[in-house]
């Protein structure tokens, strides 16, 4: 009865951001640092050296971040088009991403705890055998770095800057890269000048750097999940827009993202002269961030019921 007028009214309301790219590299990365991983393991536990074991297990921390962003990846590409999803599965790569900036924070306390405790209780340290390691891991970091910078900074659309589960990943390699870094630079400095105390002393440093990219991953992915809206000098562009045309006055608006680069908005409105919802959609245009919009309007018969410039 209705079917013409229905299909020009239905559109997606799946705001997922596909990164097919973004997850043949963490697949890339996850196998380097895998097999890193059990080379320092195996070679600890057969030369006794608790640097290369400790190094080992610290990488098996960032096999299981890439291994839940890889989930995300996978999970979000499965459910696409799930009706079980109001607005798709566009937050699944932001929950990755979180999940992800919590376990590089843990890694960061356990870092900080083991050099606190290496600071009264000093560990003796096979320095040959430790200074190769952490080249090593440095070299596998730069590897893994170069395959995730690639879409991390050089996206083709707006959706690839908002890929938070691979920034995520990208921040585990940086993260180790800067724990190989300060490594090599402790281990010179204790072999040859003897200053032994420098190793936790970097490490400390590290925890520190660290925790500060998880908390700043963790600012940008929370207020996604939390529904957050959109700046106030946006949303106040959005009802001068809307009350700048006859006698409209909004008396409510939300905005808040469904995906990582898009988001909704319910505007109410109260007017003496009502028009079509797609009226002030229209109006609405250029606010490209807004991808899907609500419009309820109420006409107003009387003078009482305008809300007040």
């Amino acid at each position: 009865m209705h079917k013409h007028t229905l299909e020009t009214l239905q559109h997606s309301h799946d705001f997922t951001a596909i990164h097919e790219h973004g997850e043949k590299r963490t697949q890339q990365v996850l196998v380097l640092t895998a097999i890193t991983m059990v080379v320092e393991i195996a070679a600890g536990t057969a030369f006794g050296s608790m640097a290369l074991l400790a190094d080992g297990w610290h990488m098996g921390t960032h096999v299981a971040a890439f291994l839940i962003t890889i989930f995300a990846y996978r999970y979000t590409r499965k459910h696409a088009h799930s009706p079980e999803f109001t607005f798709g599965t566009g937050k699944v790569s932001v929950l990755g991403g979180f999940a992800s900036a919590v376990a590089l924070g843990v890694v960061a306390l356990v870092m900080l705890a083991e050099s606190v405790h290496r600071m009264f209780q000093p560990q003796p340290i096979s320095f040959n055998e430790a200074i190769g390691v952490a080249f090593l891991g440095l070299l596998i970091n730069i590897i893994s770095a170069l395959l995730l910078q690639d879409r991390h900074d050089h996206g083709h659309d707006d959706h690839q800057h908002h890929d938070h589960n691979l920034k995520a990943a990208y921040m585990h390699v940086l993260a180790d890269a800067l724990t190989s870094v300060l490594a090599i630079i402790a281990l010179i400095a204790g072999k040859f000048l003897g200053w032994h105390q420098l190793d936790p002393v970097m490490g400390i440093v590290g925890a520190v750097v660290i925790s500060r990219w998880s908390y700043t991953l963790i600012q940008e992915t929370s207020p996604i999940l939390l529904d957050g809206s959109i700046a106030e000098d946006y949303q106040a562009a959005i009802r001068e827009r809307i009350e700048s045309a006859d006698d409209n006055r909004i008396a409510d608006i939300h905005v808040w993202r469904v995906g990582p680069a898009d988001y909704a908005a319910i505007i109410v409105l109260v007017t003496h002269t009502p028009r079509n919802p797609d009226h002030y959609k229209k109006m609405l245009a250029d606010f490209s961030q807004l991808s899907h919009i609500t419009v309820e309007i109420n006409q107003c018969s009387g003078e009482s019921c305008m809300v007040p410039r």
